[in-house]
């Protein structure tokens, strides 16, 4: 019961700070190169986005959500645009590593040129997962349907659908609204399975939809976002307990999609992102910078934007002068967290070059 409590509290804490009201700056030139030697070879590819704030793109709604205000977005693109990071976000690397331009959010299709269409679409919105949550926004099973319209008003054809990938991401959304709304009765285990059979789901249905390749995040070390280490240790160390929670999803998460993979068709493709061991390897590999340079103060666990007291948070600002109630470290490249939870463009690129291997799958279409 006491595990249960501080699980409950520190989601619910990562929750409202995620939801307060209710690549690196350049790609390398080889990647670039390798990317238009990838675009040559294949069809023409398209990326369909579905998920959380690790991957909106610009469809939160603009006035309940931060990452519309400065200083999201300094890095990249240079003002505020909707990702929830001072710069590039997952989806953005994703779409990189396919040889595609940034996707546009849903929310926006109907001001961009329809030219810009022809890479993807995003459909994830901050604060969703696979059940409602308590943000006012499409969760995953709406994102989907959003598609479907779409290739039913054929914007997009069955034909694009085939050469497609779809990028899934889970973060804890659903696992604080749970806790939330006092549904307390059932044990993590049981919460987590329903999550995890929800997501599952919803994979098949996008595989049924007609996209061949899915690739779907575990979820990260919840222990290690900041808003948990900043109660539990000062920002200095990850909670174990809550690592725990993340590793026990991500097995229930690898058994349900080996189940998947046995029951579809062999020209399928399911890839799991590893986002857990990503995280801390680019966190353990970031201390060891720092105790190897007696010059380099960052500590990879304290985020880069933070409010200057606990009743604010990145972007706040005084409702009577305006004036900022946040603080942004002096070296946002060297960062891996932006703010309480989310990563910054550094902290994407090294998640990014852990798990790029696992994108190999993809390269053949």
């Amino acid at each position: 019961m006491e595990q249960t409590t501080i699980v409950s509290f520190c989601l619910f804490l990562l929750y409202i700070s995620t939801c307060p009201q209710v690549l690196h700056s350049a790609i390398t030139s080889d990647h670039r190169h390798r990317h238009r030697h990838q675009r040559h070879d294949r069809r023409s590819v398209k990326l369909f986005v579905f998920g959380d704030s690790y991957a909106d793109t610009g469809n939160s709604i603009k006035s309940a959500t931060g990452s519309w205000k400065p200083p999201y977005g300094i890095t990249f693109p240079g003002k505020p645009a909707g990702r929830f990071s001072d710069g590039r976000v997952l989806t953005d690397y994703i779409a990189s590593f396919l040889g595609i331009t940034s996707l546009v959010p849903y929310e926006l299709r109907n001001t961009e040129e329809k030219s810009k269409l022809r890479n993807g679409m995003n459909f994830a919105y901050g604060g969703t997962g696979v059940f409602e949550t308590l943000v006012s926004a499409p969760n995953m099973t709406t994102q989907i349907d959003f598609l479907q319209q779409l290739v039913e008003e054929k914007l997009y054809t069955k034909s694009d659908l085939d050469s497609s990938v779809a990028l899934v991401s889970l973060g804890g959304n659903d696992y604080a609204a749970y806790f939330l709304k006092g549904n307390q009765s059932q044990d993590f285990s049981a919460v987590s399975t329903s999550i995890v059979n929800q997501l599952v789901v919803n994979l098949k249905r996008i595989n049924d939809l007609g996209v061949r390749k899915l690739l779907v995040t575990a979820i990260e070390p919840m222990g290690c976002l900041p808003v948990v280490t900043s109660i539990f240790s000062s920002y200095q160390n990850c909670s174990d307990s809550m690592n725990a929670g993340s590793r026990f999803h991500n097995h229930i998460l690898h058994q349900k999609v080996e189940d998947l993979k046995n029951q579809t068709t062999t020209r399928s493709t399911f890839v799991i992102l590893d986002l857990y061991n990503a995280f801390l390897s680019a966190i353990q590999q970031q201390k060891h910078l720092q105790q190897g340079n007696s010059t380099r103060s960052e500590n990879p666990l304290m985020p880069c934007c933070v409010g200057v007291s606990s009743e604010y948070s990145c972007g706040n600002v005084d409702e009577k002068s305006g004036a900022n109630k946040y603080t942004v470290c002096s070296n946002p490249e060297r960062s891996f967290f932006w703010d309480m939870e989310h990563l910054s463009q550094n902290g994407w690129h090294a998640v990014y070059s852990a798990i790029k291997s696992s994108l190999r799958p993809l390269c053949f279409f």
